[in-house]
């Protein structure tokens, strides 16, 4: 059997935590990676895991071939990275994580342009709002939007996510555009149910004032584009990123409000995990990121944010 084989399960199985979520981080059968490590521990005359029906640890020898083997791993990418690098050529797998709403609305293009420039790169991604482990989920990287929580991860921002209120020509036909953040108490508001506080919509002013507003809500819904799509109907007002909201702005769907305070910034960044060698693809690819969402963003255009 192949040793890199053998040593490409094990560190799966350690690092997911169970036969069943390495093998699909690596695409083969269970039993597949089940016989690689029994083949390594009986080639190596020593037990690595303890296994029971409900835990997998690993024993003080097995805790020792795993540092090594990590390293030995990291050290082949590494290798691989430099030859591919010099030759000019990015290709593999790249496993990326994304935001639902960001990564349908915005992500194709990014990724559509990258493929035409390396074609022999492969994109396996997880849409998705849930926060995973992305050494556990053996993801190379993830776009994440909002304040990062301390953590064994690395970051580059790639750009400030800004967020406007608005609502439909529709609504405002039968109510009045607020002039002030505590005008919302008296409208239909859109809240996205997602927040820790979805109905406190927080904004500044030009004087540097802090509104805290609680407003009444219409409906919570735990999608933005479904809140976008209500308020383009005349369900209400809601506040979202403009990513979600720019298009429909521009077309004239929707129309932003309150435009003379600063509603919130919330950064986004590129992310993997420290302990992973940074292969050249995953390099190449949050290097394009940074470059393609720098400048003026395309939603922002038509969006009168602060």
């Amino acid at each position: 059997m192949n040793p890199f084989d053998e040593l490409q399960s094990f560190v799966a199985v350690v690092e997911t935590g169970s036969f069943t979520a390495a093998a699909e981080r690596l695409d083969i059968a269970k039993s597949a990676i089940s016989r690689r490590v029994t083949a390594l521990e009986e080639r190596l005359a020593a037990q690595l895991l303890q296994r029971t029906t409900r835990s997998l640890n690993l024993t003080d020898t097995g805790r020792q071939f795993y540092e090594r083997s990590t390293r030995i791993l990291s050290d082949l990418e590494e290798l691989e990275s430099a030859v591919l690098q010099q030759h000019g050529e990015v290709r593999g797998m790249l496993r990326v994580a994304l935001p639902l709403s960001f990564g349908v609305s915005q992500m194709c293009a990014p990724i559509a342009s990258f493929s035409a420039d390396h074609p022999q790169v492969q994109f396996d991604l997880d849409l998705n709002d849930r926060r995973i482990d992305l050494v556990q989920e053996g993801m190379d990287l993830a776009v994440r939007i909002g304040r990062l929580p301390d953590s064994s991860l690395i970051a580059r921002k790639l750009f400030d996510a800004r967020t406007v209120v608005c609502g439909s020509p529709e609504y405002f036909k039968r109510k009045s555009m607020p002039q002030t953040p505590d005008d919302l108490l008296e409208h239909d508001c859109l809240v996205y149910g997602n927040l820790a506080e979805p109905a406190k919509w927080v904004c500044t002013d030009q004087a540097g004032k802090r509104w805290r507003v609680d407003v009444p809500r219409a409906m919570t819904a735990s999608s933005g584009d479904f809140l976008c799509a209500a308020a383009s109907h005349g369900l209400g007002i809601t506040m979202q990123p403009t990513f979600i909201v720019g298009n429909a702005i521009a077309s004239g769907e929707l129309v932003p409000v309150l435009n003379d305070y600063q509603w919130p910034v919330t950064p986004a960044y590129a992310v993997y995990p420290a302990t992973r060698h940074l292969s050249y693809r995953v390099r190449k690819f949050i290097d394009y990121l940074a470059d393609y969402f720098s400048g003026e963003l395309p939603w922002d255009k038509d969006c009168e944010v602060c």
